[in-house]
């Protein structure tokens, strides 16, 4: 049987072939999807449904487990403090390559969009945003929401409910548990053992979803070009080379640069991290990709499973260096150049300021066009420059979340790396390919890793 890599790859070239037979069948009689995009939407949106239906209680029960785990750990605190130092400045790298790039490659007035086409976005994004974030709503951070559907006579017909979980949420609540756990003190380890045996219960329903992800690659590829086509890209072709540009940059330069700096072989980097970021190219999620992110940073690249299992989660609401840094950066300018607005170096350092720090006001919403909105409205600029860009946002899309989950590995790999934790030996001998075995090996691995830490440490 092909390895996990090799059957991805088939699953994203069958979709592409797949995908371009739909779109030359076209709308039906009665313009709607025909039959064959209407099944790679289905194939691929139920993949992703079952990847998110794992997320919350994953998310819980990994982040109690690992603040239970740091316990053994002398320098838990100073990860925590590490990581988000680390997230800020490969942000501020990415949003000034965004920045140049806008201003080199001018996005605005070389955009053929007729004007009409301006219309401001279905959801914003604002600054209360991120404190709601903060606070959950309930103890399982959920939301529902519900629309109604009315008949010719005003009627109302039928009423839809919808469940939805915000990640940042079901982390603070972990959070809390977590460290009140570790007051509680010998109490709590019924409750920490019950916590540990139902990860591994998760843990397990999730590969035997993985293992679908081939066929996941398939519809969710498919049904992008089934829906959207590259013809779309025409009008927008200087913005959208200006966007991948500066996710090449980052992914192929930035990231490079960090692990060389670091002592670390780059070729080992992005095999190990291979799988998640094709999942995130072809998911256009990184919460739907965080499961497999979470394993390959532990299980191919070296990091500890009690810090993987808090840095990942944590990166997968906040660590966004594709829609809520390189994005932002680059649209926000193409709306400033569309509609003749002159920017100052004080917009600009807006332009970074909100990139570095506002990121966590999108987590639980969807897409980078809320971070859009809200560095927009930060700025001043017209919100209704949203339309313009809405035609070709899945194409940039893809893009995007690959280099936030690229970086959502990376930071794991040079924090554990600086604190003296990263089992090099295993970070040099990534295999992509080891995703499916069992974890008691790597517990072991990890428990070695704690009690030798403080030796690690002294001897830096």
């Amino acid at each position: 049987m092909p390895s996990f890599s090799v059957q991805i790859l088939l699953g994203l070239a069958l979709g592409v072939v797949l995908g371009w037979i739909a779109l030359s069948l076209g709308k039906t009689a009665d313009d709607a999807d025909n039959w064959l995009t209407v099944t790679l939407s289905t194939i691929g949106s139920s993949f992703v449904t079952l990847l998110k239906a794992v997320v919350p209680p994953l998310v819980f029960t990994a982040i109690v487990a690992s603040i239970a785990n740091l316990r053994g750990l002398t320098n838990g605190a100073r990860l925590a403090g590490q990581t988000l130092l680390w997230f800020a400045v490969t942000s501020l790298v990415a949003v000034a390559i965004g920045i140049g790039l806008g201003l080199v490659l001018q996005p605005g007035a070389n955009a053929g969009v007729d004007a009409a086409e301006a219309a401001a976005p279905s959801k914003t994004g604002t600054w209360l945003d991120f404190v709601q974030g903060l606070i959950p709503a309930n103890f399982l951070g959920l939301g529902a929401s519900s629309s109604l559907q009315t008949g010719a006579d005003g009627a109302v017909t039928a009423v839809t409910t919808g469940v939805s979980f915000n990640v940042l949420q079901i982390i603070v609540i972990a959070l809390v548990v977590g460290l009140a756990a570790l007051r509680v003190g010998t109490k709590a380890d019924p409750f920490l053992t019950l916590n540990a045996s139902v990860l591994a219960v998760i843990q397990k329903v999730l590969w035997w979803i993985i293992r679908l992800a081939p066929l996941g690659t398939l519809g969710l590829v498919g049904r992008a070009i089934a829906t959207y086509g590259w013809s779309s890209l025409a009008n927008l072709g200087t913005f959208a080379v200006a966007i991948y540009v500066g996710l090449a940059l980052v992914l192929f330069v930035v990231y490079p640069v960090l692990l060389r700096t670091h002592g670390l072989p780059v070729m080992s980097y992005f095999r190990g991290a291979w799988p998640a970021i094709q999942l995130a190219f072809v998911s256009r999620s990184s919460i739907g990709t965080m499961p497999v992110t979470e394993r390959v940073t532990h299980r191919n690249l070296g990091v500890p499973r009690a810090y993987a299992a808090f840095a990942v989660p944590f990166g997968s609401t906040t660590k966004m260096d594709g829609c809520a840094a390189i994005y932002p950066a680059v649209a926000a300018i193409f709306v400033a150049q569309f509609f003749g607005v002159d920017l100052s170096v004080t917009d600009y350092l807006l332009i970074a300021f909100v990139s570095v720090v506002g990121s966590a006001a999108t987590a639980g919403l969807t897409g980078a066009t809320v971070m859009l909105t809200l560095t927009l409205s930060t700025l001043g600029l017209p919100l209704e420059g949203v339309g313009l860009l809405l035609a070709i946002d899945p194409i940039l899309d893809m893009g995007r979340t690959a280099v936030n989950v690229a970086g959502q590995v990376l930071v794991p790999i040079v924090v554990a790396k600086r604190e003296g934790i990263l089992d090099v030996e295993k970070y040099r001998g990534a295999d992509a390919e080891d995703l499916f075995t069992e974890d008691d090996a790597d517990a072991d691995a990890d428990a070695d890793v704690a009690t030798r830490e403080p030796e690690l440490m002294a001897s830096r």
